[in-house]
């Protein structure tokens, strides 16, 4: 065991680095939020060294969006002074997408599966570099389904990290943790925020000099309804999943012709560069023809049947939706097939509409 973060006698000149600069070396999680940040700032206030991770999926953890999930975090670490190392949660997250040992959120988010991954992550860096804790952006209560007391102490017993986890914006409504018992972290100085009010996180972000921080939205579209539904359906459908295939969900309208077919068709300019972007070499290729048209892709068999719904599907989103028949193209080898279809009615949709 390691006795610097567990006996409360030991002096805290001990946790000083080889250079006698900082008291200890805390390992965060940080999103690029208003919360995390916050996080972070108190333990800098403490003369605490930091090195943040920020994690990326494929399910919209990414630095591309302005969510508190995904913002970029190096303005925040550069105007502030602290490292941030990316790490990309690949694989492991999808898998645990797949199947989560302790289930989902509202929707298809696997909260609490999220939490034990990124934290066994931080738990590997923070040995890896010798630092002293971990630390957190969590607010007791913030979230009814990962952030509320039995959840935060079973993420710490799946991870082996009791005693380790700080969360400096609750802390003096939780349990001391190791820093805060031995001195390392003076616990007076924490935070004991609750619910989901941010009175308090923007009054300490003024009282920081913290300006350009993202509106609380979640950033993840596993928490987003359509998002969800797309991707239940491809796991019901698909015995392993590819970053291709979760790249195509966040494109377009999605149907279901049958268990083993589906059809994806652009719903504007952007959607149709994704859906190209992402296609694969079994993907068969329909536009209509000498119309504006959106980019559809059957994925499937193409059977006559197969074909000739996916057609009439991709007729319904051309600007020749209201003619007797559209010429649609379906690109699969070198040469072309041309069906002619009559565009899909919304009776026709709404029994295979992904939504």
């Amino acid at each position: 065991m390691d006795t610097r973060l567990t006996n409360p006698a030991v002096e805290p000149k001990q946790f000083y680095n080889k250079e006698g600069r900082k008291r200890g070396h805390a390992i965060a999680l940080f999103s690029g939020g208003l919360d995390s940040a916050l996080a972070v700032l108190l333990m800098l206030r403490q003369d605490i060294e930091v090195t943040a991770l920020t994690f990326m999926t494929h399910f919209g953890c990414d630095l591309g969006d302005r969510s508190s999930c995904g913002s970029n975090p190096y303005p925040t670490a550069e105007k502030f002074g602290f490292n941030v190392k990316l790490m990309h949660l690949g694989q492991k997250f999808v898998d645990i997408v797949s199947k989560p040992k302790f289930g989902y959120g509202a929707h298809m988010n696997p909260c609490v599966d999220c939490r034990i991954l990124m934290l066994t992550e931080a738990k590997n860096f923070m040995e890896l570099v010798s630092a002293d804790f971990i630390i957190t952006g969590e607010v007791l209560g913030q979230r009814p389904f990962s952030q509320v007391k039995d959840k935060m102490n079973l993420v710490l017993k799946e991870t082996g990290l009791s005693g380790r986890v700080l969360r400096p914006l609750s802390a003096k409504v939780l349990a001391p943790t190791a820093p805060e018992l031995s001195g390392m972290v003076d616990r007076e100085k924490l935070e004991g925020i609750t619910g989901r009010g941010r009175h308090r996180q923007i009054e300490l972000a003024r009282e920081f000099g913290l300006e350009d921080y993202p509106n609380p939205a979640s950033g993840c579209l596993l928490t987003d309804e359509g998002y969800s539904n797309r991707l239940r359906d491809l796991i019901a459908h698909t015995d392993r999943i590819t970053f291709d295939d979760l790249n195509l969900l966040r494109a377009g309208r999605h149907f279901r012709l049958d268990a083993a077919t589906k059809v994806i068709v652009g719903r504007n300019e952007d959607d149709n560069k994704r859906i190209m972007a992402y296609r694969q070499p079994h993907h068969h290729l329909l536009e209509a023809v000498d119309v504006s048209s959106p980019v559809t892709l059957l994925v499937g068999p193409a059977t006559q049947d197969n074909i000739l719904k996916a057609a009439m599907i991709t007729a319904r989103y051309t600007s020749a939706r209201n003619r007797p028949s559209v010429k649609v193209s379906m690109q699969s080898g070198e040469t072309p097939v041309i069906v002619e279809v009559s565009p899909a009615v919304d009776a026709d949709l709404e029994p295979v509409a992904i939504r």
